[in-house]
Parts: structure tokens; sequence; C-alpha cells
């Protein structure tokens, strides 16, 4: 009974094993047909997954911020601890602490030329983080398409199949000829769908980042304000980022 019960498993095991590999070997073959615009769509796919990693750690690292800094830097603003302000910003690295040190290197102008050297930095800073973006943006766009272009020449290929048959037309030559036309668009919107969501959810974090970055800018401006250091009304400054 025992012998029977794992002789039994072991045919089962081995059944499913089979399974997965004819399974593996399928989605290989179905990718291979695809021709040479399948490569194309596996290199976008490639660059797409490696931007989405790079951005997010980079975004993730921008963001983080000891939450005494503000506190801190402001102070050191009120008690007139210039250079406590300088090394503390130089010692976290960051755009916020970039922006706040271009600030406190004005310091003594009026507060519209430290608001506009701060908002200018914070621009160039929210540039950085976007770095990419444009390219995950354009893979989202371009994959479908090119998956698209796959399958209008997979079907030209299949009524041309099929005009030279003669009257030896075979269902086949069409069904086949689409068949495999299709593997390109599914692959191509694989591809689109995946980096459409990773541009969307970096774009997101950016946002986020902008606005740690513009609160911090108004508490830095306040400091100043209340410091007396500078002359001059200023604005609140503002981050420009990119759609």
């Amino acid at each position: 009974m025992l012998l029977t019960f794992l002789q039994t498993s072991s045919e089962a095991a081995a059944a499913v094993s089979g399974a997965q590999e004819e399974l593996s070997f399928s989605l290989l073959s179905l990718a291979a047909k695809g021709g040479w615009l399948m490569i194309v769509l596996a290199i976008l796919s490639i660059i797409a997954i490696y931007i989405f990693a790079e951005r997010l750690f980079a975004i993730n690292y921008a963001g983080k911020i000891d939450k005494n800094f503000t506190k801190d830097i402001t102070d050191y603003i009120l008690e007139g601890k210039k250079k406590s302000a300088l090394a503390l910003c130089k010692k976290t690295d960051s755009p916020i602490s970039r922006m706040v040190e271009k600030g406190i290197e004005r310091m003594g102008k009026p507060l519209s030329d430290i608001q506009t050297a701060v908002e200018n930095v914070g621009n160039l800073e929210v540039a950085k983080l976007e770095k990419g973006l444009p390219l995950l943006a354009t893979i989202a766009g371009g994959a479908p398409m090119i998956g698209f272009l796959g399958t209008v020449m997979g079907m030209v290929q299949a009524f041309f199949n099929m005009s030279n048959a003669g009257n030896n037309i075979d269902i086949t030559l069409l069904s086949g000829g689409i068949y495999t036309a299709m593997i390109t668009t599914v692959g191509g919107l694989f591809v689109g769908i995946l980096a459409y969501f990773g541009y969307n959810y970096l774009t997101s974090r950016v946002s986020d980042v902008v606005f740690k970055m513009e609160n911090t800018t108004i508490e830095f401006m306040d400091a100043l304000s209340q410091n007396g250091d500078s002359a001059g009304q200023a604005a609140v400054p503002t981050l420009e980022i990119e759609d």
C-alpha cells in the first residue's frame, strides 16, 4: 500500500515537473516566434527596470532627512551661528540641505535675492531627481507601438503567404501568421504597462520630495525674516516639476 502511494506521488510530481518545463519552453518558443522585434522589447524592458530601480533608490535617498535638521538650522540662524549652519548642511547630503546651504551663503542680502538663489538650486535638484523619467515615459508609450508594428508586419506576411499558396490555401497559413503576429502586441503592451505604472509611481515620489523641499524652504525663509539679517520682502519659493 505504501509502495503504491509512493509510486503514485512520484508519478504526479514528475507530471507537474514536466508540465512546468513544457510551459517554460512554450513561453520561450512563443517569444522566439515574435521575431526580432521581441529582442527590441526585451532590451526596452531591461532599460525600464534599470531606470525604475535606480531612480527609486535615488528618490528615496533624497527624501530622507533628519527630523531635527530644520529645527537645528532655525536655531543656528536665530543665534547667528552661520558657520555651524553651513557645517550642518554640508554634513547632511540631500537636496534640501543644498538648498538651505545656498540660502545661508546669501545671508546679508535682500530676502528676494536669497529666495531666487534657493529656488534655482531647488529646480536643479528636482531636475536631477527626474533624470531618466522622460526615457521611461517614452518606453511606456513606444513599446505598445512597437508591438502593434510587429502585429501588422506579421499580418502582411500571413496574407503574402496565402497569396503565394495559390489554390492550395490553408486556413493554418492565416491563423498561424496571426497567432505569431499577436505575440509582439502582447509583449509590447506588457512592457508599456510596466513602464507606465513605474513612471507614474516615480513621479508621485518626486512630488513628495518637492513638497518636503518647499516646506523646509518656507521654514528657512521665516527664520531669516525673524533673524532680521536680510532686508526686503520675499515670496514663498516654488519648485517646478515637469509632467
